[in-house]
């Protein structure tokens, strides 16, 4: 018997961790598993609704690994096909939730659609409750008004800069506990931040005062402008991105800048606006700060290909078919043409001591 939410849960952002609050909760109580039904890939790809501008908050594995961290029982994937897009809400209900995962009750968010038929919440609650369902019913977490309050502390002290220190994986979350949080802030409360890093920052204070629930439609759209710490805000933990080293064309090392150039894992994840920021990195083993410029390096290239290079702080390695990880802790600036590779130098080396005086601070 189990307890079932269903959803794409893209980015796992704290509007998500509340529906699987709930869920854990109904669960424990009923003494029955968890389960959270999601679906690969995503349905706009199948459906080709506006599917080639669909970016991704997260892979498949980083939204496995969170739910599983999060303490979610069972993690069933769907392989979404036109054939289950074709399912009515009843159908699914029916065939899925009660049929194969012997589910006797769901958990609705406040926006919850479901089926071919495109129920809303409203018509889903008496739906489940004729297929013999209880229904676990859960609200919105809204960016102001106490739902997410933003905190005043540093960047942390700098890790150890040492190979084989602790490895930095997937963003840490609160797990469930029989003295589960009751109320939608102490919900936010209880999520942990990554070790020795803020959820938030000064300057998330007035990104995150909009007042309107939480999606990842509102985070994309943060990173799309850039704003990593409002994106942050909303996911509560810092934006990252996964991938391989390859070879670029070694003009950072001759200016005293040596970059990793990263190849996406994940084609289909979403990288934040052009630009110049201040990241934490895990390669190697080692956990380590660095600055990340996304864009098409106007200065030696015009307009040529959109690349994610990182200069690592205080890291001399070679790391090419390596993996490497990133996090977005603020941007510095954006991304802009120079008259000379001198010029780009020195604007270099003034990012990098911003960069430091903020981990300092």
């Amino acid at each position: 018997m189990a307890v079932v939410a269903t959803g794409f849960f893209d980015g796992v952002h704290l509007g998500h961790r509340l529906v699987i609050d709930t869920l854990l909760r109904a669960a424990h109580e009923r003494g029955e598993q968890s389960v959270i039904v999601t679906f690969w890939p995503h349905p706009r790809t199948v459906l080709q609704k506006d599917a080639r501008e669909l970016r991704l908050l997260s892979s498949l594995a980083e939204k496995r690994a969170m739910l599983s961290e999060l303490g979610v029982d069972r993690v069933e994937v769907v392989p979404f096909s036109r054939e289950f897009s074709r399912l009515t809400a009843e159908e699914y209900l029916r065939e899925w939730v009660v049929g194969r995962l012997g589910g006797t009750a769901v958990v609705l968010g406040y926006d919850n659609r479901m089926g071919s038929d495109g129920l809303s919440h409203d018509a889903i609650v008496p739906l489940a409750k004729s297929l013999g369902l209880d229904v676990v019913e859960c609200d919105a977490i809204f960016s102001s008004g106490g739902g997410v309050p933003p905190q005043k502390t540093s960047f942390g002290p700098p890790p150890s800069n040492k190979l084989g220190s602790p490895p930095l994986t997937m963003p840490r979350v609160a797990r469930f506990s029989e003295e589960a949080p009751s109320s939608t802030e102490s919900v936010i409360q209880d999520i942990t931040p990554l070790k020795g890093f803020p959820r938030h920052s000064e300057r998330s204070e007035e990104s995150i005062s909009s007042g309107k629930a939480i999606s990842s439609t509102k985070v994309r759209a943060a990173l799309e402008r850039g704003e990593v710490e409002e994106a942050g805000a909303m996911l509560g933990y810092r934006y990252g991105l996964h991938g391989v080293v390859v070879a670029g064309n070694r003009l950072g090392r001759t200016l005293g800048f040596p970059t990793a150039n990263m190849q996406l894992y994940e084609p289909l994840k979403l990288v934040p606006a052009n630009g110049v920021y201040l990241v934490e990195v895990e390669t190697l083993g080692g956990h380590f700060y660095g600055m990340t410029n996304v864009g098409v390096r106007p200065t030696v290239s015009g307009a040529g290909a959109r690349t994610i290079e990182t200069h690592i702080f205080d890291f001399d390695e070679l790391i090419y078919g390596l993996d490497l990880s990133v996090r977005f802790i603020a941007k510095i600036r954006d991304e802009r043409r120079f008259e000379s590779l001198e010029a780009l130098k020195a604007q270099l080396a003034a990012d990098e001591a911003q960069c430091r005086a903020m981990l300092t601070k």
